[in-house]
């Protein structure tokens, strides 16, 4: 029999070993001191959302997207996040930056400004395709807001992997058959990481006006998910009916590409019938099925760098898997980050777990098992009654839990040999104790729910008290000299940069966007 991953791995020496390689993509809206979505454009003191490289927008103008560098352990790259949001929330006047993955008070599309990039064809390209995801999905669905993690392991390590293996491939199609191989095990496993960070379990009553859904009264501005664990990555959340056509195929890198690209190509009548163009304005990019890759949702991504003006499928193809983004993350409301170091730990070890352990290609009817587990616990995974399919068999979703976490324990206590710490064991024993044998289950989705029963207030009231308590926190913390001249360094090149690019000589936004869709 052959030797196992894990055997395999526990032959590297802790001066082998090499750490992860990680980063974060923080996403959350700007609100006004009402708790209403904040109408004002990007504060010019943040730098241009086009060019700035650590303070952008998403898909909305209040939509703020915060970006770490690469940083080579948790506490580096809490600190750098950190000290953005130190720098974003010293320039938001009397403006709050929201806490929580669900919304503020909103007032239909209208109340949602879509972002805007300045007049290149680039920052026009990024309005147009988020235009188009507004005609297409509306615009309600892009305000909610999320945490995408980063990470990938260091070329030292692939390199001593793949001599261990016997593997004969190139390094780049090693490391992207790798990556791939932990994506399938993500996919069979990524139930977990909703029932352990699922935070958003209640939502404004504005953001469901006039759409049906199942949701329980909380009060007269609150509904909620009785045993929900994320109502973000529900049917309320982020979903696209067209996009169940697809079988995007996560098995290896080819197929990926290959159903991406064909998705991009691959005309879809209701979008057919929008047009691309509407008073003579461009209102999305194209009628396919995807307008490009990015508006393809999915709980994990493999990614590459691209360079400027190249597509995310043309870059893996040609330089293979960089790293991977998970992208299932809530926001987490108790914590001014929206991410926490027990959680960034956990991660490593349960990702590192997913590349080390059998990875069978998923077919069809695996594919579905694994969707349908997913749905139930985003839906209903506080319910100790819900039973998963695993193996073939249903299990209660608690000792499917404890049999992953189990799983766990060896690795951690190899990782924390290695380095001298225990980081890895207390991360696993902070999740453990979220779900104890006997009494409540103390999962982030059930402490925002008892917060706001404690407090006596709705989720907009409620979010509102933390979201000031954490703006009033790193007001209070503030910024070395040396730090705020950086950032405000960052932000004036940002600005320059973008006006650069505004004054080059440009062809034409029709000729430019159709050399975009051939290349």
């Amino acid at each position: 029999m052959a030797e196992s991953r894990h055997s395999v791995f526990r032959q590297f020496a802790a001066s082998d070993w090499r750490g992860f390689r990680k980063g974060v993509e923080k996403e959350g809206l700007r609100v006004d001191r009402n708790g209403f979505i904040a109408q004002t454009p990007h504060p010019k003191a943040l730098g241009s959302a086009l060019t700035h490289p650590s303070i952008t927008t998403d898909y909305s103008e209040a939509l703020l997207e915060l970006i770490t560098p690469v940083c080579s352990s948790t506490g580096e790259m809490l600190e750098s996040l950190r000290n953005i949001h130190r720098f974003v929330q010293q320039n938001l006047g009397d403006e709050v930056f929201w806490a929580a993955s669900m919304p503020c008070e909103l007032d239909g599309d209208a109340s949602i400004p879509i972002a805007e990039y300045g007049s290149s064809n680039i920052g026009r390209l990024k309005h147009v395709y988020r235009q188009g995801l507004a005609v297409r999905y509306g615009r309600m669905m892009q305000s909610i807001a999320g945490a995408h993690y980063n990470l990938s392991l260091p070329d030292s390590f692939w390199q001593i992997w793949q001599q261990a293996l016997g593997n004969q491939q190139s390094l780049k199609d090693f490391k992207s058959d790798q990556y791939f191989w932990l994506i399938r095990n993500f996919r069979r496993r990524s139930w977990l990481l909703m029932l352990l960070f699922g935070s958003s379990p209640a939502l404004d009553a504005s953001f469901v006006a006039d759409t049906s859904h199942k949701l329980s009264r909380f009060d007269d501005h609150t509904w909620f998910g009785q045993d929900a664990t994320s109502l973000r990555m529900g049917d309320l959340g982020y979903h696209n009916n067209a996009q169940s056509s697809l079988n995007i195929c996560f098995n290896e890198l080819s197929t990926y590409t290959q159903t991406l690209d064909r998705a991009i190509h691959t005309p879809w009548p209701p979008y057919e019938r929008i047009g691309v163009r509407r008073d003579d304005q461009y209102i999305q990019i194209n009628t396919s099925v995807l307008q490009i890759e990015n508006e393809y949702y999915s709980a994990v991504r493999p990614k590459r760098t691209a360079d400027s003006g190249e597509k995310p499928i043309q870059a893996l193809e040609a330089r293979g898997v960089e790293y991977i983004e998970v992208r299932c993350l809530d926001l987490d409301p108790f914590s001014p980050e929206g991410v926490n170091a027990a959680q960034i730990d956990f991660l490593d070890l349960f990702l590192l777990d997913c590349l080390l352990t059998d990875s069978p290609r998923i077919g069809d009817d695996e594919c579905e098992r694994l969707d349908d587990n997913y749905k139930d616990v985003v839906a209903q995974g506080r319910n100790r009654e819900l039973n998963l399919c695993q193996g073939g068999a249903r299990k209660p979703v608690g000792d499917a839990a404890t049999a992953l976490f189990d799983q766990l324990e060896p690795l951690a206590e190899l990782l924390d040999s290695w380095t001298g710490t225990d980081t890895y064991r207390n991360a696993l024993a902070e999740q453990r104790g979220k779900l104890p044998e006997l009494g409540t289950w103390s999962v982030p989705s059930s402490q925002v729910v008892d917060a706001m029963r404690e407090s006596g207030l709705g989720h907009r009231e409620w979010v509102m008290e933390q979201s000031r308590q954490h703006q009033k926190t790193l007001r209070e913390e503030g910024l070395s000299p040396e730090l705020q001249a950086s950032f405000q360094a960052m932000s004036e090149q940002s600005l320059a940069d973008q006006a650069r690019m505004e004054d080059v000589d440009q062809p034409a936004f029709d000729v430019f966007l159709d050399q975009y869709l051939k290349a």
